[in-house]
Parts: C-alpha cells; structure tokens; sequence
C-alpha cells in the first residue's frame, strides 16, 4: 500500500510488475488502494523496460541479476534492498557508482522495514526531476555503455570468460 500511494503521488509515470498470489482477489484492497490496478494497469518484461529509452528510472530490491540489468540499460535506481548480499549491492549503486538513492531500509525485513510512502515519493523524485537527477542519469548511462564494451566481443568479460574457458580446456583434456 505505501509503495503504491509513494509511487502514484510522485507524480511520474511507472510499470510496476506485482506476482499475484493464490488469495490475490480476497488481499487486494490491503495492499494496493481502491482502483490503483484499474488506473495503473500494464505489464512488459523487466530487460525490454530497462532498455527502453523513455525509461527514467528503476525500483530495486538490489539482487544482482535486476543490479546488473538496470546498470547496463543505464538507468538510475531507487533502491530497497530486503535481504542477504542485497544491502551490499545497494552501497555499490548508491555510494561507489553514485547512480541510486536508498529508500531508507535499514534491516533484513519482508515488510518493507516500516518505509512509508513519503519516503518512496522522494526516492523516485530524486531520481527523475531535477539537476541531481541529470547527473545521476548522466553517470548511469556512462556506467552502462561500460557494462555493455565489456561483454562485446574482446571486451575484458568477454576476454576473461575465453580465457578460462581455455583454461578449463586445458586441464580437461
């Protein structure tokens, strides 16, 4: 619920993808408010999104397969990590990368550690309206044209996943 309110009071325009559960019809009025799904209905997936130029912005939970995606699209993060190496993933975006902005989460929680939608509200305008903002978008486009050299061929992932696949043949055969 304060995720939605968080992210319909921003102001921006979003995709939001939600897995319903088995006892979806009978929880919706608890977690998303009256409506919301009929006003904010659409789904696509998650790299197609990432990679689509009108996209501004990304909601993370920081596991490092949605990190990854949403540096080599170069798209600024909102992060909300829950769990694990999560947290980790979150000071390399926010703090080394310079390319997020935490929503607050402090602790391992599946709650959502209590963050209310005040705090979602100003995460995604941090990230979308205004100078600091282009910033951000300007280093996470250049931190993604890096990712994707890398993996082009001769770029240094795709020089180091030859090598040791060369290496493997080596002692294999």
């Amino acid at each position: 619920m304060e995720i939605a309110m968080g992210l319909e009071a921003s102001g921006q325009q979003f995709i939001w993808v939600v897995r319903k559960g088995e006892n979806y019809e009978k929880e919706e009025a608890d977690w998303v408010p009256i409506g919301f799904e009929k006003r904010m209905k659409g789904w696509a997936p998650q790299v197609l999104i990432l990679d689509h130029e009108a996209v501004g912005g990304f909601v993370t939970h920081c596991g490092w397969n949605s990190t990854l995606e949403a540096v080599t699209a170069g798209v600024p993060m909102v992060t909300w990590p829950m769990a694990a190496e999560q947290f980790y993933n979150e000071k390399f975006v926010t703090h080394i990368l310079k390319i997020g902005v935490s929503v607050g989460v402090l602790q391992w929680s599946r709650e959502g550690d209590g963050i209310k939608r005040e705090a979602v509200e100003k995460a995604v305008s941090q990230i979308m309206v205004g100078e600091e903002a282009e910033e951000m978008r300007g280093r996470a486009k250049a931190v993604g044209e890096m990712g994707r050299r890398a993996v082009e061929e001769w770029g240094s992932s795709y020089s180091d996943f030859d090598a040791l696949i060369e290496e493997l043949r080596l002692h294999c055969l």
